[in-house]
């Protein structure tokens, strides 16, 4: 099986190779210079997502259930290593995607060919693993006369112990997938519109219809243990305003948005009172890639600590403050003198129960006290009264990622904090005479935890979907016999366009989904919804095996484009009937 490469990617560590070249012809000219690709050297020069090639042999029995799998994947890296190596490894993490395999043989290597530099691009590898066992699936439910999504639901994660522990031992805690898959394929009405399709085909000889459903289960941390670290840095100023740093960069994901509403949570202020900065080494140091779908988990973890830390040192001078205001004539006043340093700010739950201060409140620009609702201090007031007593207005906030650990020799550990789960049923339509396809509906159930900014992740979610359907339908690469690239600009290299999106596109968030120990209950949402997008390919192969009858294997080239679509249908149209009378337990395929 091959995965191809999308032309879309990151530029981890191609910058080098421009310096380089800027470099050179410095020192030749004696000159400032400057590198600058137009388009078509772009896509030409740099590198893409790796393709893989699967080669798998599966044990399986009458019921379609999983019971032995031996895959090697082969990635091609290009010319240099660059980050090849791990990418490769995330794939191997996901060739199990939501499936339990009890035996597995998994290996992965790096081929070295005379192309462009491959590298990281959304999902990091996880597409082309899960993309593998989605393929092995769909065969072996086509091999036994049974519906995929039959044989897929009968493979998922289930239980405790064994049957819920993924192949390098790490236990998927919390397990969701049974739930959003039981749950969309009631939301998205998937038994009933499956043999509503079967009526429309046998009235449709030309155009053929088909559906399917495939889960996610998307590991959330660097694989590379002290990479889940982040820092933060957090300022107030006298008039109640918040500057905020962090580490992640913004580059249209929403983070910078999702870690402000981190901030004016945590410290009770308006949205708009806080400022997010440019990020910047020189004031948050020695920053991780914003990647591995943790920018949100590990900067606004960060924020988070930074926000605490400055509410512990309001919380007496507010304290003092609400006594002041609620004080009766007559009482003595305990308005505290003198600042207060971090060790006092951080006494123990005993003392500080004496205080009161586990009752002040920070939200809506007030200051509360607990025991008396009515009783409030403006955020301003606390913090200007905390600059004439001299308090720091200022903290340093900092997370590592806990409980994590990957022993890469072994194969065993626990690499991720949390699995990311979605699932999606797409429906399509396809022409028998051109191969082209339409995606008349689509029904997502994703699982986001507590939403931090809900707009944020829907965008994410149908944005991750849209990318991942052009992976898998229409970016095809091309090469002439000399390695030259063909496919080079927009006039070749086609990616979704407005009109391409699904006629009928229904995304909903899992409720009452709070993610212990990740920031607010929210979960990542960067990379994973783009591998609900294998549902679009196993909904066309679905389409085709409607122009023939019987058991068979419908093999379908990956990006499903219309010309392979096309070969594909004529492919199925001169497939004989097979019948089995006992399943095969060993499949082999390249």
């Amino acid at each position: 099986m091959r995965i191809p490469a999308p032309a879309k990617r990151r530029r981890w560590l191609w910058a080098a190779g421009c310096a380089a070249l800027a470099a050179l012809a410095a020192h030749h000219t004696g000159k400032p210079v400057r590198v600058r690709f137009n388009r078509d050297q772009d896509m030409a020069i740099t590198g893409h997502r790796h393709p893989f090639l699967a080669r798998f042999k599966i044990g399986f029995d009458e019921n379609g259930l999983l019971q032995v799998a031996r895959i090697h994947l082969t990635s091609n890296g290009g010319w240099s290593q660059d980050l090849s190596q791990a990418v490769t490894d995330r794939a191997l993490f996901h060739l199990d995607n939501c499936y339990y395999i009890p035996a597995v043989e998994f290996r992965g290597q790096v081929a070295k060919t005379n192309l462009s530099s491959n590298t990281a691009f959304r999902g990091f590898g996880g597409p082309q693993g899960m993309l593998v066992i989605e393929e092995i699936l769909d065969r072996i439910a086509r091999r036994l006369g049974l519906p995929p999504e039959v044989v897929r639901e009968r493979n998922l994660y289930r239980g405790k112990g064994e049957t819920n522990t993924t192949h390098y031992g790490q236990e998927i805690e919390d397990n969701r997938i049974q739930t959003i898959w039981h749950e969309l394929k009631k939301t998205s009405a998937l038994e009933l519109r499956r043999k509503e399709i079967a009526d429309w085909n046998s009235a449709h000889p030309h155009h053929k219809r088909g559906i399917a459903i495939t889960p996610v289960k998307f590991g959330i941390s660097f694989t590379v243990t002290h990479l889940n670290q982040a820092g933060a840095f957090v300022l107030i100023y006298q008039d109640g305003t918040v500057q905020l740093n962090h580490g992640g960069t913004e580059m249209g994901q929403g983070l910078h948005t999702n870690v402000a509403m981190i901030a004016a949570q945590e410290l009770g202020v308006k949205l708009e009172n806080v400022r997010v900065m440019p990020t910047s080494t020189d004031k948050v140091p020695n920053t991780s890639a914003t990647a591995a779908s943790a920018g949100t988990d590990l900067n606004g973890a960060a924020t988070k600590n930074a926000c605490e830390i400055l509410r512990r040192r309001l919380a007496p001078i507010a304290m003092a403050l609400l006594q002041a205001a609620t004080q009766r004539p007559g009482e003595p006043d305990l308005t505290r003198n003198g600042p207060p340093d971090d060790a006092a700010t951080a006494k123990s739950k005993d003392t500080t129960h004496k205080s009161g201060e586990e009752n002040v409140v920070f939200a809506d620009g007030f200051v509360f006290d607990l025991r008396n609702p009515g009783a409030n201090i403006p955020f301003v007031d606390v913090v200007r009264k905390a600059y004439l007593e001299r308090v720091s207005l200022s903290a340093t906030g900092f997370y590592a990622t806990p409980e994590i650990h990957w022993d890469r020799a072994a194969g065993r550990g626990k690499p991720f904090h949390y699995f990311a789960n979605g699932a999606a049923v797409t429906e399509v339509e396809v022409d028998g005479f051109t191969g082209m396809h339409r995606v008349l509906r689509v029904d997502i159930l994703h699982d986001v935890g507590d939403s931090i900014n809900e707009g944020v992740n829907r965008g994410q979610i149908e944005g991750g979907f849209i990318q991942g359907m052009g992976w898998l339908t229409a970016e095809e690469l091309k090469w002439d016999d000399k390695g030259v690239l063909l496919t080079h600009s927009p006039d070749t290299y086609k990616i979704p366009s407005i009109g391409d999106t699904p006629q009928i596109f229904n995304v909903a968030l899992l409720k009452n989904a709070t993610q212990k120990s990740v920031v607010h209950g929210s979960k990542a949402v960067g990379e994973p919804p783009l591998m609900l997008a294998i549902s679009v390919r196993e909904a066309i192969r679905d389409a085709v095996s409607a122009f023939g009858s019987g058991k068979s294997e419908i093999a379908l080239a990956s990006p499903a484009t219309c010309e392979a679509i096309w070969f594909a249908i004529q492919k199925r149209k001169q497939t004989k009937p097979v019948s089995i009378k006992r399943p095969e337990l060993e499949m082999v395929a390249k």
